[in-house]
């Protein structure tokens, strides 16, 4: 089952429920209408990293969770004694918020310190008395012994004030608490009729949260070993906040998992929660949904859950779908992909010399292409500059034609000398004869 991140606390005729820093409070009025209050409680880890640390977070939890609760708590009292009086107390006048704000601090330090009294020291003493008028010796063995007397005076102590009628009406409110969580982590509608089928048990309540504080303790105090009284005392006493820190994260794991270990380490707690619970009527119920519906859109979750559901089926069919094969198989598929990665290799080896074949010749190419390029540029270039029109020219030509060529235009020149010239008269116009 997946947390769904709420958490709760009853308090007198209502019940408080927290997601993460928004909070509600769904009160029964003496009318029987449904009172219902949305507020804001910032955590201290949100500003900063320190607090969001394993351990360091679980004791940063458990002190603002008890601010809130005893503050919630005196709303529902105030309300349950005067119809209007928790509206007076949620007023945003900024003095009666430092009062009241005053006030709960107070308490939470009285309520504290009476806690480690009780439950803290009184089984110290009362091991040492013991220890006293016995022969037992070892720390560890008075460590254990102090442990039990510690969960006994727990139990004593829930078993007393459950003999109250107010908190009789209380541990049913608890109950509708857990029902109704239940059923939004399950999946389900949030129905009265859904909530009802619920168990009244949820791994993440606070009874177990104090069961795990005193094993946790008992693990602790064993390997604590002082000569003085009052070291051993305040030993005890200053670490309760890293045992709380423990045990928050022990009670955080067990609500995001299924495993049977972890299960089975949750019964004890899940056992002790028949004394602090019960069965509610269905007017509880409703106050229970109408407190949850006001902070947290259980609609929502619904849809995430059946889509994580779809992808574990759609896991479980491919797992179930996937043919299982002998150690022999899979021994030799592990060789044959052996034999395909290395033939693979050597087809990559070959490919690789061939292309420095290749490039060793086209190298080759170039430099004979360089020399003859040289080469060139190198012979020498014979020019004759008999004829001035030709320059350039002669190398292109024949010695012996060129030769036979000039002898020839000379005999024609002198061929051409020596024609006999003709005799030619002049005659004389007189221009006066046309007259």
């Amino acid at each position: 089952m997946k947390s769904s991140g709420i958490g709760g606390q009853a308090v007198l005729e209502g019940i408080m429920m927290k997601y993460k820093s928004d909070y509600s409070v769904a009160v029964r009025t003496p009318d029987g209408e449904i009172n219902v209050i949305h507020g804001k409680c910032k955590s201290i880890s949100e500003k900063s990293v320190f607090f969001r640390l394993p351990v360091i977070r679980g004791m940063a939890n458990f002190i603002e969770s008890m601010m809130l609760g005893m503050r919630t708590l005196t709303y529902s009292a105030d309300y349950y004694e005067e119809e209007e009086a928790l509206n007076e107390a949620l007023d945003k006048d900024e003095k009666k918020s430092k009062t009241g704000n005053l006030e709960t601090i107070l308490t939470v330090v009285f309520a504290i310190v009476l806690a480690l009294g009780i439950f803290m020291v009184l089984p110290f003493f009362l091991s040492q008395l013991l220890h006293n008028i016995t022969v037992v010796k070892s720390n560890a063995a008075l460590s254990v012994i102090e442990g039990v007397i510690r969960i006994i005076l727990f139990i004593g102590y829930v078993l007393a004030i459950s003999l109250m009628n107010d908190i009789k009406r209380v541990f049913m409110y608890h109950g509708a608490e857990h029902k109704s969580i239940n059923c939004v982590e399950s999946g389900l509608d949030l129905t009265v009729e859904n909530v009802r089928l619920q168990s009244k048990h949820h791994k993440r309540c606070g009874t177990s949260f104090l069961f795990i504080v005193m094993f946790i303790s008992i693990v602790c105090f064993m390997f604590l070993s002082f000569e003085n009284i009052w070291l051993r005392i305040l030993s005890r006493i200053l670490l309760v906040p890293i045992i709380a820190g423990i045990s928050y994260e022990f009670i955080r794991f067990a609500g995001n998992t299924d495993n049977k270990i972890v299960a089975f380490l949750s019964k004890p707690g899940m056992l002790m929660q028949r004394l602090t619970t019960r069965e509610p009527d269905d007017a509880m119920i409703e106050v229970a949904i109408a407190s949850i519906e006001e902070i947290f859109d259980w609609r929502a979750y619904q849809r995430r859950l059946e889509a994580m559901k779809n992808r574990q089926e759609e896991k479980a069919k491919k797992a179930k779908n996937t043919v299982h094969k002998s150690r022999a198989q899979v021994k030799e598929e592990l060789l044959e992909r052996e034999r395909e990665n290395k033939q693979r290799a050597e087809e990559q080896a070959r490919m690789l010399k061939e292309m420095e074949e290749k490039e060793a010749e086209l190298e080759r190419i170039a430099e004979e292409a360089r020399k003859r390029k040289e080469a060139r540029y190198t012979v020498p270039m014979h020019i004759d500059l008999q004829d001035e029109n030709l320059i350039g020219l002669d190398h292109f030509l024949d010695k012996d034609a060129v030769d036979e060529i000039s002898a020839s235009e000379e005999n024609e020149i002198e061929d051409i000398n020596n024609l006999p010239k003709k005799q030619t008269k002049a005659k004389i116009i007189n221009f006066s004869d046309y007259k």
